[in-house]
């Protein structure tokens, strides 16, 4: 397991799945997926379940949500086959001395966002044309509901203050919660503003209940490209198993295809999964989430180092203990 400094990783994972074959494919292949949360960052996931992508690659694979950090470190203690996340936390885990191996990059623009609520952004004097510098001060001595200590959005949080000149520290408190659980928190004021990934922002912002403060997409364009969706896994997963890894790449190619190509359709499919949100908020967000998806799933190096760049800015990671090279922690074998 990997530590974070003064944080540690927590994860309790005990699972056994089944797997069923499909055509074209003599044998069937069972595949745990661990998933950092319930948002439209995991679409390509969803889409690949709810389409048949993994069935016609003769997989079955389960879903388990385990928040933030424990994901990877369920694959780490070997509980899950794979994950889909963030190179932050990627790169993070590997200059601790747990190297993975990146199979793909499904997303290459980072979908986290932070909301202020109303009130507070409006005795900010916050406008839309405010640089982000700027309107990032209006967090000091702010509680951010976040969701997962030494996650992306954790991470991002943090850039945010460090950015406005704060003590990233001791200047904003933070209240780890659940995302459906943040837009009730905010309008009971039990937060001031929160940080985590579409739909959950978008919907505080379409109600009426909170302003933007900081997206990633629109905010930092110095961060672009960025390895928002890794699919990774241990290395030896691949060496033991080499066709687990062709088709789990083959089924998530073909769902952001799938997601490229058919936005709308994609859509549809993701309504069953968020139910409960308002479809005039989910296709807002999708708007945003649809153009994230990578068109070429190769790891980009330059998407790894933007990220190893977020960890230093937002202090997760030491300078002194950042990669000096990504080589062996990637490859893309299996997109040819």
């Amino acid at each position: 397991m990997f530590k974070w400094p003064g944080l540690v990783a927590a994860l309790s994972l005990a699972i056994a799945v089944g797997l069923g074959p499909t055509s074209g494919n003599s044998r069937e292949i069972e595949i745990i997926m661990a998933l950092p949360a319930q948002t439209l960052t995991f679409s390509i996931a969803f889409v690949a379940e709810d389409a048949g992508f993994y069935k016609n690659e003769g997989l079955k694979v389960s879903h388990r949500f385990l928040v933030g950090v424990a994901s990877p470190n369920a694959v780490i203690a070997g509980s899950a086959d794979f994950t889909i996340g963030t190179g932050p936390v990627f790169l993070r885990a590997a200059a601790q001395g747990q190297r993975m191996l990146a199979i793909a990059n499904l997303l290459d623009k980072p979908l986290v966002e932070m909301v202020l609520r109303k009130d507070a952004a409006e005795a900010a004097k916050i406008t839309p044309g405010m640089p982000l510098a700027e309107r990032a001060k209006a967090l000091r001595g702010k509680t951010i509901g976040i969701q997962g200590i030494g996650s992306i959005v954790h991470a991002w949080q943090r850039l945010v203050a460090n950015r406005a000149g704060l003590d990233v520290e001791k200047d904003v408190r933070i209240a780890p919660m659940d995302p459906p659980a943040m837009l009730p928190a905010l309008e009971n004021k039990g937060v001031d503003g929160y940080a985590t990934s579409l739909p959950f922002t978008t919907q505080a912002v379409v109600q009426g209940s909170a302003v933007m403060l900081a997206s990633a997409a629109s905010d930092a364009p110095d961060l672009l490209p960025f390895t928002y969706g890794l699919l990774y896994t241990k290395p030896d997963t691949c060496t033991q198993n080499r066709e687990k890894c062709a088709r789990i790449v083959r089924a998530l190619a073909a769902a952001n295809r799938f997601i490229l190509e058919k936005p709308g359709e994609a859509l549809g499919l993701l309504r069953k999964r968020f139910d409960k949100m308002d479809p005039a908020v989910l296709a807002t967000a999708w708007q945003v989430v649809s153009k994230a998806h990578a068109n070429d799933i190769k790891v980009p190096v330059v998407g790894l180092d933007n990220s190893q760049k977020v960890s230093i800015e937002a202090k997760l990671l030491d300078p002194k203990d950042a990669l000096k090279t990504f080589d062996g922690l990637y490859t893309d074998e299996f997109l040819r």
